[in-house]
């Protein structure tokens, strides 16, 4: 078990932890013809603007209230009111996210209440769904804001289905922040390998996927639809990946009755048995050649990877899930991970495969290196980039923002492949950079014929 240290200094150097509420704006761009809204000052939408933007590559629709000095003080409904009728007319969104910041926290602004009275006087937003989400800065981070942001769609949404409307082949998917548009894309494939139609909240996969449109669209574009939000409680199954998608399951459950199923990670060989198992009895079929053969492919990936991966370190610095899917992945190949960073605390990082985590930042990560005696790989956004080159370590670049590499969101981690092909991406790197001399092993064909483990 790993302990989980604060890093106990009340400085931050080099910042890790990223907002909620730029969490939440990442969770309304995977909806359809939506527009996210932050509460707060013009510094704060224009910070989660350039990070979405520097990530994607893309159109990012974002409003901001604008507060000021004098509504800070007096109160920001009129600064609500006015940026949701402008809009309305503007840009005809079917969805609005209004988002809290700290700056509106703080001052213990009643949003909930302000958006019931100036929803009740002005008739021409009654065909706009408009959905508040409290995400201050102060609480949590970027996991945070999704989860948060997608427990608020399902709260306002997502309606109970009677049992002549319920599908027996529908199952919901609730992706984490930490899975890329590749990520959804490829986890909606294999639920249809099964002959079962998948229905994700939110689609990053439908709206940041690199599309090109064919005429000015001012909303995203693509993503989950009002409909399929409402729809939620039509399926059978709801699949959850990540720990802080927990509460947004939770909330499906009690308002439509479906039945959750929560996965750690999709990534790796028994996260990806897990799952084919839970689409084997969701579908009432056998789990597809295609599929199984993808499987045995992983195992021979494992097989020849092992050999770069063995007695190595790394260094993970990332949000709570993105760690434990990073870290698990390593302790199954064999290597040690020697640096486990991650911004706010999460119970479950005690099972890490790991002395310690600790809550801090990427000098802290730094510190961890250097009293390893240095490590092989860095695994973490592009914001750990001036550390790596400090310390002289290869940076595997990963997570959000990732903005100078190209084909970020086309990266696919999930599943028997996704995980083969990260495994070879990965070994690659270490191939290029030996350890002092101690080249890994060659490889012996002898592992060519070893029995594999049958999926269960």
């Amino acid at each position: 078990m790993a302990l989980i240290v604060s890093h106990g200094h009340s400085v931050t150097s080099n910042p890790l932890k990223l907002s909620a509420p730029l969490g939440a704006s990442m969770a309304f761009m995977g909806m359809d013809q939506t527009m996210p809204l932050l509460h707060g000052s013009q510094g704060c939408t224009a910070f989660a603007l350039v990070m979405l933007v520097r990530h994607f590559r893309e159109a990012i629709p974002l409003q901001t209230t604008a507060m000021n000095e004098v509504s800070t003080i007096l109160g920001g409904m009129d600064q609500v009111e006015q940026a949701l009728l402008n809009i309305a007319k503007r840009t005809k969104p079917k969805i609005i996210g209004l988002i809290s910041t700290a700056l509106t926290e703080t001052r213990g602004e009643d949003m909930k209440g302000d958006l019931k009275l100036i929803l009740e006087r002005n008739p021409e937003l009654a065909d706009i769904k408009v959905i508040p989400v409290s995400a201050p800065d102060f609480s949590g981070s970027l996991e945070t804001g999704w989860g948060k942001a997608v427990t608020a769609i399902i709260d306002n949404l997502a309606e109970p289905a009677s049992a002549k409307q319920q599908d027996c082949n529908r199952v919901n998917i609730l992706p984490g922040v930490h899975m890329t548009p590749g990520d959804i894309e490829t986890l909606v494939d294999l639920v249809e390998e099964f002959g079962l139609k998948a229905n994700v909240l939110p689609d990053l996969s439908g709206s940041v996927d690199g599309h090109v449109p064919d005429h000015f669209i001012p909303t995203t574009y693509g993503g989950a639809t009002v409909d399929s939000a409402k729809n939620l409680g039509r399926a059978k199954l709801t699949i959850a990946i990540g720990e802080h998608m927990r509460i947004s399951a939770e909330t499906l459950r009690e308002k439509t009755g479906v039945p959750y199923v929560l996965f750690d990670r999709l990534t790796g060989l028994e996260a990806s048995d897990r799952l084919m198992v839970c689409l084997s009895t969701a579908a009432g079929k056998p789990v597809p050649a295609k599929i199984r053969r993808a499987r045995s492919q992983l195992i021979d990936a494992m097989l020849d990877g092992h050999f770069y991966f063995g007695g190595r370190k790394f260094a993970v610095a990332g949000e709570p899930d993105f760690l434990w899917t990073w870290g698990k992945l390593i302790s199954d190949m064999g290597g040690e991970l020697v640096a486990a960073i991650t911004p706010v605390h999460a119970a479950h990082l005690t099972e890490l495969p790991c002395q310690q985590v600790i809550i801090g930042d990427f000098q802290d990560m730094e510190d961890q290196i250097l009293e390893a005696g240095g490590a092989d790989l860095v695994i973490s956004n592009t914001n750990a980039r001036l550390s790596c080159q400090a310390l002289g370590v290869p940076h595997f670049r990963a997570g959000f923002p990732v903005y100078d590499r190209l084909g970020g969101a086309h990266r696919v981690h999930v599943g028997y492949r996704g995980t083969r092909d990260l495994i070879f991406q990965l070994a690659n790197v270490l191939i290029d950079n030996p350890d002092h001399g101690h080249g890994p092993v060659p490889h012996s064909a002898e592992h060519d014929h070893a029995a594999a483990p049958a999926l269960g």
